[in-house]
């Protein structure tokens, strides 16, 4: 029986071994639609050579186009040139893309997932030449295409703001935590905090190294933490160094307790879930986000959570994580010292995260996902 429906994806950040934020929804979200709707066929557009871990079932076929999209004048070429024929010539229902792009040079309908606009806030947040090309384009993608679904009600709310779109043409899709994030036994916390703390309990950060990530801020908070509280903590970054890192170098340099600060780089998921998993907090300080995965990740692991009051992640943490100001490096000392004095405060945060996380599962990612495309092609 002839499929359906025919959609097309733009899954170019399903990339083995190397998934960050884009690819990690990608993944959850696809894994989950395609195998629901066996009905549907769909079409992987990638741009380079893909792992067959990404082709889900027998309704889903890989195509890849030219050139490789990973800067301005080949994003431009990818999506304008080489996808825009594509669809031209295979006529898909439907063009998703899952990265806050779009074609804009086709007839064909489109869903766009518009994870957040960092980079109209922050000129730092990504590289000066992506810089100049994405607050050229954004506001044509988002205008565009017909739908776009959002991981927020702040990235809605942002969109509607900055780039003059109607409300209802927007639906909020929340992410969700991997599987892997889990309560973990106190074996395996020891295991951990014995591999990269030296057995000490710790505060854990997640994410780049970036400016629009805190981490000078969060560094400086930690060492004041260390000379008020006389704790034997350590503080565990987890995560690539991205760029314009000088800062974060150079507060590491200054700091007192410097010993006490440990940079993993990239590891792998597994790996960073029991890194989650096994800390005494997690301090997510960031200065934007469009969600914040790590919140609910930590969430689902019971360890308890201090982020920023801004952004997103006031409407993701609500009570069940202490807020603070994160240009205000005293706020997140006091935190600290706030879950170090106060063990029923802790226990709290760790019930109240267990039930929170429970309203961000991939499972409701997906299905909000596929209703915001059905609105679209019926």
């Amino acid at each position: 029986m002839a499929p359906s429906l025919k959609i097309a994806v733009n899954t170019r950040f399903l990339l083995k071994n190397k998934l960050e934020g884009f690819g990690h929804f990608t993944n959850e979200t696809l894994k989950r639609i395609t195998q629901r709707h066996p009905e549907v066929q769909f079409c992987f557009l990638f741009d380079r050579p893909y792992d067959v871990s990404y082709i889900y079932g027998p309704n889903v076929k890989a195509v890849v186009l030219h050139p490789q999209a990973r800067h301005p004048l080949l994003w431009y070429l990818w999506f304008e040139v080489s996808t825009a024929i594509w669809l031209k010539i295979n006529k898909p229902d439907l063009y998703l893309c899952m990265d806050g792009y779009a074609c804009l040079n086709t007839s064909v309908k489109q869903v766009t997932v518009m994870h957040d606009l960092a980079f109209e806030h922050f000129d730092n947040s990504i590289k000066s030449y992506q810089l100049r090309y994405m607050r050229k384009y954004s506001p044509l993608f988002a205008h565009k295409v017909n739908r776009i679904a959002t991981v927020s009600e702040y990235s809605k709310a942002d969109i509607v703001e900055k780039y003059k779109i109607k409300a209802d043409k927007i639906d909020v899709v929340y992410n969700g935590a991997n599987n892997l994030y889990k309560v973990l036994e106190d074996s395996e916390k020891e295991k951990i905090k014995q591999t990269y703390t030296q057995g000490k309990d710790y505060f854990v950060y997640v994410g780049s190294i970036h400016p629009r990530k805190n981490v000078k801020r969060l560094l400086e908070a930690f060492d004041e933490y260390k000379t008020q509280s006389g704790s034997d903590k350590k503080l565990l970054l987890v995560g690539r160094m991205a760029w314009q890192t000088s800062d974060v170098n150079d507060t590491v340099q200054a700091m007192k307790h410097k010993v006490d600060v440990v940079f993993t780089g990239y590891v792998s998921d597994e790996e960073l879930a029991k890194c989650v998993g096994a800390a005494f907090a997690l301090c997510y300080v960031s200065l934007f986000e469009g969600f914040g995965i790590p919140i609910v990740e930590a969430m689902k692991s019971g360890v308890p959570v201090i982020c920023s009051n801004i952004s997103s992640m006031l409407e993701v943490g609500l009570n069940a994580s202490i807020q603070v100001n994160p240009y205000e490096t005293k706020e997140i000392t006091n935190a600290m010292l706030f879950l170090e004095k106060e063990n029923d405060v802790r226990t709290s945060l760790i019930q109240k995260g267990l039930q929170r996380q429970l309203d961000f599962t991939w499972d409701k990612t997906a299905q909000k996902l596929w209703d915001c495309c059905m609105k679209v092609i019926g």
